[in-house]
């Protein structure tokens, strides 16, 4: 009888376990799938005139840019910051680089396994689409990828000419977050 108990108390605190985990792997994506309709109501905010409309009330970023790619399943709004408060909610210039649609090399980073997780379909001649918080798109062709391990070099080099970066972790497939290894991806302006 006690060693009924016992396996039964076991197969629930292991059945209760695996669902605590399988709702910790669910609630990134779920958070990034529900930050993204409330940027779009931001976004629309945004085209109309408001400068810096915040997604919701506490927000700390806003949209500066809408991609589109191939790959993609639609766009994805990029934020002010890609700080890692704010990568949860969708991907972010990088501190220091100017904002789309300004001179320069415009870096984004996002997630590997949710927002940039695109990243890896793309090929070089590949179109990335941006429009920027004055309603211009811009199109960026896909000149360059490649992986950087950050610990030997820079994952982004300054350009005084309009580009694109994208950044991501890599491998994509990776378990463990972080490590030094970044896929990048360079694209430049179509004339």
């Amino acid at each position: 009888m006690i060693a009924q108990r016992a396996t039964l108390l076991a197969g629930t605190a292991l059945f209760g376990f695996g669902l605590w985990q399988a709702a910790s792997g669910l609630y990134i994506h779920a958070k990034a799938i529900l930050a993204q309709h409330l940027l779009d109501h931001a976004w629309q905010r945004t085209l109309g005139g408001t400068t810096r409309a915040k997604p919701w009330p506490w927000a700390d970023t806003w949209p500066v840019a809408r991609l589109t790619a191939r790959g993609l399943d639609g766009w994805v709004y990029v934020l002010a910051d890609a700080s890692g408060r704010s990568l949860s909610f969708g991907p972010g210039v990088v501190a220091g680089t100017p904002v789309p649609g300004e001179p320069g090399n415009s870096v984004i980073a996002g997630h590997r396994d949710t927002h940039f997780r695109f990243l890896q379909v793309l090929a070089a001649d590949d179109r990335v689409t941006l429009e920027t918080t004055d309603g211009i798109s811009r199109a960026y062709r896909i000149v360059d990828k490649r992986i950087v391990d950050t610990r030997h070099a820079q994952a982004v080099q300054p350009s005084d000419e309009p580009m694109l970066t994208l950044v991501t972790c890599y491998p994509f497939a990776a378990i463990n977050p972080g490590g030094p290894l970044r896929y990048v991806v360079t694209a430049v302006v179509e004339e």
